[in-house]
């Protein structure tokens, strides 16, 4: 592979290892190519063991997220001086169904999500000819999620607990000539187990884990490791308001495989800071936060904005 064309293929995985796309369960993200992630960090934060009531129309969903980062860190979470930087615009829509079926005690739903992304990104790549600079942009539909099975759990009297299987179609636009794509051009298989308890007294934990399953893509011939993800939400409730604190953990917990692996590639990071929500019996929900990355190695760290409104019918 020329030295182009590797610059090519690093500044691709890690301008879309950011990207955080997502809409209530879970939504479409970029991928891990030499550090990243594929599907969305900052997808929930209260109410993850919860799923949406039984309607006769279903619920949809809108989500309007931004993810920048101006740093770039290496495997032992060193920044890496190379004029990096990358913003990602998203909104997303999404619909879920959920029946009444039950099956292991749980009500049965199915769901979908789809983005419409705007990337851009520089990043100055070393070759043995000196710094090469890479810049561009991209916008256009990202990877559809299909949720083909949710399972919704209530263990009386303030327990809720959720489970799903959600499958990433590379659906969105890509090319392994650009530096910025909005599909990843491979499957993801992603099991989801969500839980959520509320006191009586109205003090939440939220929490919900993700593993991804990923497959190779064909243009590269470069499969990404498997990824855990963990994200969660401690806040209290107060009339139709919650406040709190929300953020996750991500942890590729086996290696890259492909050209430009190195040792492995795998990435982390962790994230924190302030959530709320808003929700009354026949309205529309509402949800905010605003995260800090930290400790992030293989991957960018920045800052991570998302507003949801979800809305049953």
């Amino acid at each position: 592979m020329s030295d182009l064309r590797i610059a090519r293929a690093r500044v691709t995985a890690f301008a879309c290892s950011a990207i955080s796309v997502a809409l209530l369960l879970s939504t479409p993200a970029r991928a891990v190519e030499q550090g990243g992630t594929i599907t969305p960090m900052g997808v929930t934060d209260f109410g993850a063991g919860l799923l949406p009531p039984t309607t006769p129309y279903g619920t949809a969903g809108l989500r309007s997220s931004y993810y920048s980062s101006s740093t770039l860190r290496d495997g032992s979470g060193k920044e890496i001086p190379n004029n990096f930087h990358l913003e990602v615009e998203t909104v997303s829509l999404a619909y879920f169904y959920m029946t009444d079926v039950e099956l292991l005690g749980a009500r049965l739903g199915f769901g979908g999500v789809l983005p419409l992304m705007n990337i851009s990104g520089r990043l100055n790549v070393p070759t043995p000819s000196g710094p090469f600079a890479i810049s561009g942009s991209d916008f256009g539909l990202g990877d559809a999620a299909i949720m083909p099975l949710l399972l919704a759990w209530q263990a009386p009297p303030n327990f809720f607990v959720n489970a799903g299987l959600q499958i990433q179609a590379p659906t969105g636009e890509y090319s392994a000539s650009k530096a910025f794509n909005t599909g990843v051009n491979h499957w993801t298989i992603t099991p989801i187990l969500g839980a959520t308890y509320i006191s009586d007294g109205g003090f939440e934990l939220s929490t919900q884990i993700n593993v991804n399953f990923n497959t190779v893509n064909p243009a590269t011939d470069y499969r990404s490791g498997i990824e855990y993800k963990q994200e969660f939400a401690v806040g209290q409730h107060i009339d139709a308001w919650t406040v709190g604190v929300g953020g996750y953990a991500y942890q590729q917990i086996s290696d890259d495989k492909g050209t430009g692996s190195r040792d492995g590639n795998r990435a982390r990071v962790f994230a924190a800071g302030p959530a709320i929500s808003y929700f009354k019996p026949g309205m529309p929900l509402f949800t905010l936060h605003a995260y800090k990355e930290f400790g992030a190695e293989n991957r960018p760290e920045g800052y991570n904005v998302a507003l949801r409104l979800s809305m049953s019918f």
